[in-house]
């Protein structure tokens, strides 16, 4: 007789002997390891070493009752499912064991089938808590320079190359899409810099017109235009001894420009309406989601202005690029937002996870970070649900746009949304079956599974 892989070890505790041998037959057909317990005080005392994965318990039984034994579990383990089974009189107290923490009931008499679906939702449930401790240990473990979060290869040569860079001097230009985190970059290089006791002054050069952008930058004196009443020191006066981060410089203006290029290359400043030169010290980090570089036969950017801020190039990837940092990132956000709105979430469901895979967010960290914040907010139990996404973060992924990428690349997240896309597909038109779904593809079970693992999918889902 060929055995079946073993899906878990169920501790089953009821006082009747009949009762007992029926749930030990039914579950080792459905291939569940079983612990079999008579004697709810010794089982509840022995909770520890029996270790199981779920406790199938009867509500009323000498010594320990259900809720005894659902106690102990929770003071044990809180993510342990405990399944309750009661007679219809007691569904209402059940129903109470449910909101007190047990995971679920089943009523007396019910059926085989109705058995297995209980316990394949507990072992799941069970296996998501043990993904999500797994997850955050990797948050505790990965790489962090400020909020950088990740292991992936991606994330980790930018982490790299932030290490080797900021004991230096030498001037940054930190390029990659909108919300990828150019920013923490910046902050990150500066934290770990000489000059970290120094002030780190960032300015949005984007959200500026031409004439304040001067004004901010460099000071005015007292009478310098209408309106100036007193002196004003400007943005690298502030940033003396520390670090200026000059955020969207591709959208400074050309005359802009030149005033720019001679206050780095000289390191002196003249407020509006002074003849007198200030001497600056600051280190210069310039972000940007625009390729500058095509800018400069446009006549749009200066090359002598490039090629001073661009001594050091960081390119910060988008997170398409880093769809393996996605589950540490988004328990990552899930615990900032759970203590900021004093909520206990613990966990995000796989089918919510899986979206989140699947997605390709466009708008890249900050994206992340802001549906991580609204699904806490709506969220009304201990675990983030696909409901508490939005619509768009559910549907079917489309191919990702690659006008911006490499060959090599583009072609890679093309062929990634294609697998999973073909994949996904597949599995739902075969209901999860293994061998059919192989057979349909014309290829072997084990590339199969391979790719199921490689995208996190939910067969059973």
């Amino acid at each position: 007789m060929v055995m079946g892989v073993n899906k878990g070890r169920i501790l089953v505790i009821e006082d009747d002997e009949e009762m007992l041998e029926n749930y030990s037959r039914l579950l080792k057909r459905m291939d569940y390891e079983c612990i079999m317990e008579k004697d709810s005080v010794k089982a509840a005392e022995e909770l520890s070493r029996l270790s199981p994965d779920v406790i199938l318990t009867d509500l009323r039984m000498p010594g320990k009752s259900g809720f005894d034994i659902l106690g102990a579990s929770r003071e044990l383990n809180p993510d342990m499912p405990v399944i309750l089974i009661t007679a219809y009189a007691n569904i209402s107290t059940a129903v109470e064991a449910v909101k007190q923490g047990a995971f679920d009931f089943i009523a007396k008499p019910f059926t085989s089938e109705q058995l297995r679906i209980a316990i394949e939702r507990a072992m799941r449930q069970k296996t998501l808590a043990d993904e999500n401790k797994q997850l955050k240990e990797q948050l505790k473990a990965s790489s962090m320079i400020d909020e950088i979060i990740g292991k992936s290869p991606a994330i980790q040569e930018v982490i790299e190359v932030i290490k080797r860079v900021s004991q230096t001097d030498a001037n940054i230009l930190i390029t990659g899409e909108s919300g990828t985190g150019k920013e923490l970059v910046a902050k990150a290089i500066h934290a770990r810099s000489l000059r970290k006791s120094e002030p780190f002054v960032p300015v949005d050069c984007a959200a500026l017109p031409e004439n304040l952008l001067e004004s901010e930058l460099f000071g005015y004196e007292k009478g310098a235009f209408t309106g100036a009443n007193t002196n004003k020191p400007g943005l690298f006066e502030a940033a003396h001894g520390g670090t200026l981060f000059l955020d969207e410089i591709g959208e400074i203006p050309m005359t802009m420009q030149a005033k720019l290029l001679r206050a780095i290359q000289e390191r002196q400043v003249r407020r509006l309406g002074s003849n007198k030169l200030i001497s600056i010290d600051v280190r210069i980090i310039s972000a940007t989601n625009r390729d500058i570089k095509k800018s400069i036969p446009e006549k749009t950017f200066r090359e002598d202005l490039y090629y001073r801020l661009n001594v050091i190039q960081i390119s910060v990837p988008p997170l398409r690029e880093r769809m393996g940092d996605i589950p540490v990132l988004a328990l990552h956000f899930m615990d900032r937002f759970t203590v900021l709105n004093k909520k206990d979430i613990r966990s995000i469901s796989p089918d919510a996870m899986e979206a989140m895979e699947s997605y390709l967010w466009p708008g890249n960290v900050r994206e992340l970070q802001n549906i991580m914040e609204r699904a806490v907010v709506l969220c009304d139990a201990d675990k983030i649900a696909v409901e508490d996404l939005p619509k768009e973060i559910c549907t079917a992924p489309s191919l990702p746009p690659v006008e911006n990428l490499p060959y090599k690349n583009a072609k890679e997240a093309w062929l990634a949304a294609f697998e999973r896309n073909y994949l996904t597909s597949l599995l739902k038109g075969t209901s999860g079956n293994i061998s059919r779904a192989a057979q349909k593809a014309g290829i072997d079970r084990k590339t199969i599974h391979r790719l199921i693992k490689r995208y996190r999918l939910n067969t059973e889902a």
